[in-house]
């Protein structure tokens, strides 16, 4: 994500975002993987983070863990981190046929009966209330309309078990959407937004979460991000 000018703004959400996202990602992704494998290090930072507070709370072997992951992306390094930790399975979600296609290539070596793998929008998933004990979304959410980052954040609450952790980033600033053509690659179309750090925060406690960290980062692209560390 960039920041553009204000005419690149684009508060009106189009009928095919979801299918015009899905198509960019199926070909950007090899371009992307690269780029994001080697600019990890805010990802890994506050996945620890996060792993630890898991792992604290759930000491004993053989304790599960379930964990949602929306955006896996081709599973690199994030997904494969946390199924280093034997007694974490994980629900992998991404948009992209293509990057789940690569996450199961690069993930079959811890197993296929550790992680499920779910194709599609994240606004379609269906879960009962209190289904994991965290929930991650790293640099995925952002590509949804405002609205509908609203009401994930509101079914992702609903999602966890009590006690568990939400960890998310978001746009720092308040961004109705923005669009860029060419993103990666001449066919990489892309679309972000958020409601900036307040809102988002407000929208996270609103649903009944408390905020355990909340960071401002200046990421390696020209953007700001809201990192989020919440527990239910």
């Amino acid at each position: 994500m960039a920041t553009a000018p204000e005419d690149n703004q684009v508060p009106v959400v189009s009928e095919d975002l979801k299918s015009r996202l899905k198509d960019s990602y199926d070909i950007i992704a090899p371009a992307y993987n690269d780029w994001t494998i080697q600019q990890s290090g805010f990802r890994i930072e506050y996945l620890e983070k996060l792993m630890e507070r898991l792992l604290t709370a759930k000491p004993l072997s053989g304790q599960m863990s379930l964990v949602l992951e929306l955006g896996c992306g081709c599973g690199l390094p994030v997904t494969e981190r946390l199924l280093t930790v034997p007694d974490v399975f994980v629900t992998a979600n991404d948009l992209s046929s293509t990057q789940i296609k690569l996450a199961r290539e690069n993930l079959a070596k811890h197993g296929t009966d550790r992680v499920t793998f779910v194709e599609g929008d994240m606004m379609s998933l269906e879960f009962s209330e209190g289904s994991f004990d965290a929930i991650v979304g790293m640099y995925s959410i952002i590509h949804l309309p405002r609205d509908e980052q609203t009401e994930m954040i509101r079914r992702v609450a609903k999602w966890l078990k009590p006690g568990g952790l939400l960890l998310v980033n978001f746009a720092a600033e308040d961004m109705p959407g923005l669009v860029m053509d060419k993103w990666l690659h001449d066919k990489g179309w892309m679309y972000w937004s958020g409601w900036g750090t307040e809102a988002t925060l407000d929208q996270v406690k609103e649903a009944g979460l408390e905020v355990i960290l909340k960071d401002e980062i200046n990421d390696v692209v020209d953007a700001k991000f809201l990192w989020v560390l919440a527990k239910k």
